[in-house]
């Protein structure tokens, strides 16, 4: 496992210098209400227990934490967390990848993380990044949680408090203004209806102009711009002495841009044409230059109600229902201009969509764009036309790309009934069953842009402004059923064992959507899928058994000696139909691109060791965790981007087997009172072992996953007067190297190779057009943010630096192989702003 020793032993020996906030840090205010001292209560096992308990990993962010750094998403969170790194928002909003340990969430599949709120489980990826209301308490558990908290925790899980009602009035309110026109604010109100009912009613706020601008549109702010508005509701109510009812429902509105990413190539032996065509992605200056104005909408509801009864024998029954309903979609420029598909075989001066194209290539010949982007005389790829053809890459300021218009719209039925133990004496246990169903329509429609803006429907007709030229689109159908139970047992003060065992059956089924048409452009079915036979229902089953078992020896109440094994589980899937038959054709007989995608991809199935101890020392002044993990993943989905002359293509693969060996320690301390400092470091050593669907990718690491994180931080309260007090708090994340693909260092051939032996610059070798990835990876980078301010009592005064130092760094790289380059995305910008809160 490379380098993992010497990255381990330096992570060890910079211990005195690391420490992590949330071990040091007060509970949620519902435990702290429980306890007077500075003691962790956290419900990481579905029961309330000190966290010092807990055997496993576990990161708490506390409602002063949460409320000192102004975190209030799972972005948040993961900045915060070790080990834990998260792409989100860079093609759409509800596009949220988190990677836990070398797991990661393949996007098109199922999260690798759940989300769990108030006990109660969110069943929709795009829900992950959304706030939740008015937080009290964020519990990230690492390694398989499925046993435990259900579907969809093959990585890990997010366990988060909100605000109770209390017994009077209360509420409060926050308002922030940055940099980039960023407005943020937040309000709640919560108290008492009767004697036996109380409610809390809270709204969230914000908008910015984003960090980039469009240099072609009238509109500059069109890149990363964003308006997001939600409402949440919560009615507590006692039903008699032993029952309690907890209704919730929000909703929320999303608007703003879509796909903010640039293209970026990889062919080493075109820049002697231009350096530009042999490029590291670190270092490309991003610019921003496409005539479609792009757009993302988000509309979520969900509404859920949980019943708790207490049994004379101290037996608790829960259960729960949620509805969810999430619709999204996105309007962008295309990505596919190079590859001359609304230019071919088809005579300029009849079509209006191609005349388009010409008119405007010409229009804007010597426009500056992104190298080694050039416009020409004519929009024929220029290794078909090298005196005067043109390089577009994806979403060019002409009409020659097309538009691209997606959609996803899923609503989800779940319920859950828990019966559990009273908790006295030596045995607890739980038992319980699950059900989801799941209606899910996902559409991606490619269309020709005749300057005259995008329709927004998956199919429009040859005649119309925007006709389709690619549609893929689909109906999928999911029903779940799971039986759960788990029991603890404490043979001695010092030693427990628990066992947990969940069975999880997933019966899913997909349909095409896409009507009998074809392309106006090329003549072909307008679903690829279609050129190699009829579309058909699909079905298939997916179960797994995930059990979980741990053990603990506590020598002292302040040491805890720790030993987990869980298996974790996600449902495997379907592509769109004809997708292996496409690639076959398009890669592999063109080109031999070695590339294996199937139609219907796999479940994951992760088997999940860790070994670990935490305490503290001097009366809670000093706190430490120390944890080790190994983790084989069998099947490990993995998110596959393809672009060619055919439009796009997005499909999940299988990397057959994966190894991931890591060790995290956090260390926390208070050297006086009201000072602390706090850090963590994690190392992730991961290996593929096996990919049949790339097999010369074997030996590289696992994708998405960052060689290590370094967590730094301190944070000073302390009175300035008898109603005063000044709070300072720093915190900087490091985050190592990151590959994104399988393919890592190494060359591979791209739709050049099998262009330019037939291309205008013949005779050249295949060889020539060959791409070089090893100039993919993500460098390291580090975010340093700070805020400091004063509380006078219930009035707050902040100034706040998020990304101090204003790293440039990547969100997201997208390689796309065949292709012979990446798509890439840029982290967040410095933002400076003010912030003043209030509560009563």
């Amino acid at each position: 496992m490379r380098g993992f020793k010497s990255l381990l032993f330096a992570g060890i020996a910079a211990s005195p210098l690391i420490a992590f906030p949330a071990l040091a840090q007060d509970a949620g205010e519902e435990g702290a209400q429980e306890r007077d001292d500075n003691t962790i209560i956290v419900t990481a096992r579905r029961q309330d227990e000190r966290l010092q308990d807990v055997p496993a990993s576990v990161s708490v962010l506390s409602a002063d934490t949460l409320a000192n750094t102004g975190a209030n998403s799972a972005d948040d969170f993961a900045q915060l967390t070790p080990g834990v790194t998260i792409v989100t928002g860079t093609a759409e909003a509800g596009d949220t990848q988190i990677n836990i340990r070398g797991i990661n969430g393949a996007r098109d599949a199922e999260s690798s993380v759940a989300l769990v709120v108030d006990g109660i489980l969110k069943t929709n990826t795009a829900q992950l990044n959304q706030p939740q209301g008015t937080l009290r308490q964020v519990e990230i558990l690492k390694g398989p949680q499925g046993a435990l908290y259900g579907r969809n925790a093959a990585a890990g899980a997010i366990v988060i408090q909100t605000l109770l009602p209390g017994p009077v009035l209360e509420g409060g309110g926050r308002v922030s203004y940055a940099n980039e026109n960023t407005f943020e604010g937040t309000a709640h109100l919560s108290g008492p209806i009767s004697q036996d009912i109380g409610f809390v009613l809270s709204g969230y706020y914000r908008t910015t102009d984003g960090f980039f601008e469009n240099t072609f549109l009238p509109d500059p702010n069109t890149v990363d711009n964003q308006e997001v508005w939600s409402l949440d509701g919560r009615i507590v109510a006692d039903l008699g002495p032993a029952t309690e009812l907890d209704i919730k429902a929000r909703y929320s509105e999303l608007s703003g841009a879509s796909i903010n990413f640039n293209s970026s190539f990889h062919l080493p032996n075109f820049a002697g044409v231009n350096p530009a065509f042999y490029e590291d992605v670190n270092e490309h200056p991003f610019g921003y230059y496409g005539n479609i104005t792009p757009s993302n909408t988000q509309e979520s509801f969900d509404i859920s109600a949980k019943v708790e009864h207490e049994f004379d024998s101290g037996m608790v029954l829960t259960t729960w229902a949620l509805y969810s309903d999430v619709s999204q979609a996105l309007v962008a420029d295309g990505t596919s201009a190079d590859f001359a598909r609304f230019i071919s075989n088809v005579d300029p001066a009849v079509d209006g969509a191609v005349a388009s194209c010409f008119a405007t290539t010409d229009q804007l010949t010597g426009f500056p764009v992104n190298q080694p982007l050039g416009i020409g005389e004519i929009p024929v790829p220029f290794i078909f036309a090298p005196a005067n053809g043109s390089t577009f890459g994806a979403y060019s300021p002409t009409t020659c790309d097309g538009t691209q218009y997606q959609t996803r719209s899923q609503s989800d039925l779940s319920a859950e009934i828990r019966l559990a133990s009273s908790g006295d004496g030596p045995l607890d246990w739980q038992v319980g069953a699950y059900f989801l169903t799941i209606d899910r329509e996902v559409g991606v429609s490619i269309g020709a842009d005749t300057g005259q803006g995008v329709i927004q429907n998956l199919y429009n007709p040859p005649n119309s402004t925007n006709p389709t030229s690619l549609l893929l689109a689909d109906q999928f159908d999911t029903d779940v059923y799971a039986a759960f139970g788990s029991l603890e047992y404490e043979f001695s003060p010092q030693f427990t064992a628990g066992l947990a065992l969940r069975y999880d059956i997933e019966e899913r089924s997909t349909n095409s959507l896409v009507p009998e048409a074809f392309d106006p452009f090329t003549g072909n079915e307008i679903n690829p899928g279609q050129r190699f036979g009829t579309l058909s229902p699909q079905n298939e089953t997916f179960q797994q058994l995930q059990p979980r078992i741990n053990l603990s020896y506590q020598p002292t109440p302040d040491l805890n000696l720790y030993a987990t094994w869980g298996v974790g589980f996600k449902s495997g899937g379907f592509n769109n139909q004809g997708a292996s038959a496409l690639i076959d054709a398009e890669f592999n007989q063109f080109i031999g691109a070695n590339v294996t995608i199937e139609d219907q991809y796999r479940k994951e199935v992760s088997s999940a060791f860790e070994l670990g101890f935490k305490g503290s020392l001097l009366n809670d002044a000093i706190t430490f965790d120390l944890a080790t993990y190994y983790t084989q993943i069998d099947d490990m989905q993995f998110f596959e981007f393809f672009v060619g002359g055919f439009g796009l293509l997005r499909v999940v693969s299988n990397i057959d087997e994966v190894e991931v060996l890591g060790a995290e320690l956090n260390l926390a301390a208070e050297p006086i009172d009201g000072w602390t400092v706090y850090g963590a470091f994690n190392v992730t050593d991961s290996e593929i072992i096996a990919n049949s669907s790339r097999t010369y990718t074997v030996g590289n690491k696992s994708p998405y996953t960052a060689d290590w994180t370094l967590n730094l931080g301190t944070q000073l309260d302390v009175p300035i007067s008898a109603r005063a007090d000044a709070l300072l708090r720093v915190d900087y994340r490091l985050t190592g190297p990151t590959w994104f693909h399988s393919v890592q260092d190494q060359v591979r051939p791209t739709l050049f190779s099998g262009l330019l032996p037939i291309s205008a610059l013949a005779p050249i070798p295949a060889e020539v057009g060959d791409a070089d990835y090893s100039v993919a990876q993500r460098d390291t980078f580090g975010v340093f943010n700070a805020r400091a301010g004063v509380d006078f009592g219930n009035v707050r005064a902040y100034i706040f630096a998020d990304n101090l130092f204003n790293e440039k760094y990547l969100n997201e790289v997208i390689p796309a192989i065949e292709f012979g380059g990446s798509f890439i995305s840029p982290g967040a910008r410095r933002l400076i702003g003010v912030e003043l809160g209030f509560d009563f």
